[in-house]
């Protein structure tokens, strides 16, 4: 499994900026990986500091990206089917709380690390028609900022990050974590495939 989590993060690191995009995709839309770009992005820093911007404009988009697929999902599936998918009492909590405060609940789902529940907030959103062209510029900016954090943190801890990642027992960690990711990415596709399913009305007998 060790060789696994070599060559996957080989993978995106040979992908160099465009490894941030394509993780960013995938990170904000129906797959399940907490701080997966987050972690990329201060590994790329710290290895090539000039391309800091860079790689957190890639990260950046890919989420807006993301985003952006899971917007279309949402709207087309509507409020009814999204309540199967993140739950019926999740989404009318999260219909409450959000109300006239969209923009505030987008940016938390954003900037707040795990277990803040992204995915739910940024469908919900979208199932009750917030404007799409406001949704991504909130996210683009708002995962810009974090990723921002991130790799500022790769710059000034660098050599130690370095030195941490190549531990066994950071490698041990990452290989778990992949795992979970994994599992929790299958659950997480197989949901909204079964709940979202639109099925026709069966005809009354006559």
């Amino acid at each position: 499994m060790s060789r696994f989590f070599h060559h996957l993060l080989l993978f995106f690191l040979h992908l160099n900026y465009f490894g941030p995009l394509v993780l960013g995709i995938a990170d904000s839309s129906f797959l399940f990986l907490p701080f997966g770009n987050d972690l990329l992005v201060v590994a790329l820093v710290a290895r090539h500091h000039q391309g800091y911007l860079l790689y957190v404009l890639s990260a950046a988009c890919g989420s807006t990206l993301g985003v952006f697929f899971l917007d279309l999902v949402a709207r087309s599936l509507g409020e009814e089917n999204i309540q199967k998918v993140v739950g019926r009492r999740r989404f009318q909590y999260l219909r409450k709380k959000i109300g006239q405060r969209g923009a505030i609940a987008i940016l938390l789902a954003c900037l707040a690390p795990p277990p803040f529940p992204f995915t739910p907030v940024l469908a919900t959103n979208s199932a009750l028609g917030y404007p799409r062209r406001r949704l991504l510029l909130l996210v683009g900016i708002s995962r810009g900022t974090r990723f921002l954090i991130f790799g500022y943190l790769a710059l000034r801890y660098g050599p130690a990050i370095l030195r941490i990642a190549k531990s066994d027992n950071f490698k041990l960690a990452m290989t778990a974590f992949i795992l979970l990711c994994i599992v929790g990415s299958v659950f997480s596709i197989v949901n909204w495939v079964r709940k979202s399913r639109v099925r026709s009305p069966v005809a009354a007998p006559p």
